[in-house]
């Protein structure tokens, strides 16, 4: 296994990703009301760009995944893409979002910068192909079941669709009920197979269906967590973040509090440079 095989590298927003910068994505968990995600973003914004940092928000305009039916699942495609437009618009930043259905890949291209495959879809192999065909980034989120080794066959699936500027994210890996853990491991293993990797820090720390009819977590792990994955070596950070997390409508136990961000990324970024300036050394 070759750790430093070259890897893709693709341009989003002036800057580099997988050239050995940090770039994060960051934003709620789903967008609950426009005024809030602009918060978010307009400070995210201003905390990247202090530290010379590539920030992308995200939000969902659709949680199609949750544990019971009776949850918020978020605006709706028209809705969320709309928001997403305004936000991209006004603070002239990147965005991204998820898809879970073929169809939606077209409309949602034509406004994020980044499209989203939801871990559990990371196999779909129509939704792959229709995400590829936008000609946008695809972050692949690799399912909590899926060996890091086997994302090689997804990534395949985007590049023989016409689309190679693909992220492989780990996520974490089922350890029985309710529980992830994560091999760092898995980072140099998905690293190896050529593309950017990125870490997301928060759905790491989520315990799926932890509280019944609605997934648990503990957000407070996920600092540790993401300064372990800067040692070991990423090219992104994601992080779902909410002015009051208690309150959020969704993924509120792992979100990490906005109050909490600048220093969860000084940590991590500090650990990405020292590794950046070890192996220039």
């Amino acid at each position: 296994m070759n750790e430093n095989i070259n890897r893709k590298i693709f341009d989003l927003a002036g800057y580099e990703i997988g050239a050995g910068a940090l770039s994060v994505i960051a934003g709620p968990c789903s967008l609950e009301n426009l005024d809030m995600a602009l918060g978010v973003a307009q400070e995210m914004k201003e905390l990247c760009a202090a530290r010379g940092l590539l920030y992308v928000f995200k939000a969902s305009f659709d949680k199609a995944n949750r544990t019971s039916m009776h949850s918020w699942r978020g605006p709706g495609l028209d809705k969320g893409l709309e928001q997403l437009a305004e936000i991209k618009s006004k603070l002239n930043i990147p965005v991204l979002t998820d898809i879970h259905e073929s169809w939606q890949a077209e409309p949602v291209g034509k406004i994020v910068d980044i499209i989203q495959i939801p871990a559990f879809l990371c196999r779909q192999t129509d939704l792959l192909i229709a995400a590829a065909k936008t000609g946008k980034i695809i972050n692949i989120n690799k399912a909590q079941f899926l060996a890091s080794s086997d994302m090689q066959y997804a990534a395949v699936k985007c590049r023989e669709a016409g689309n190679d500027k693909v992220i492989l994210c780990e996520r974490g890996t089922m350890m029985g009920y309710h529980r992830l853990i994560v091999d760092m491991t898995g980072l140099i293993t998905m690293r190896s197979l050529g593309y950017p990797v990125m870490f997301d820090a928060t759905h790491s720390v989520q315990r799926p269906g932890g509280l019944g009819g609605a997934s648990g977590g503990d957000y407070k792990l996920a600092l540790p967590l993401a300064r372990a994955a800067a040692a070991v070596g990423i090219d992104a950070l994601f992080a779902e973040t909410h002015p009051d997390p208690k309150n959020a409508l969704s993924d509120g136990p792992n979100m990490i509090p906005l109050s909490e961000m600048a220093n969860f990324i000084d940590e991590v970024l500090a650990i990405h440079n020292i590794l950046r300036k070890l192996k220039h050394e």
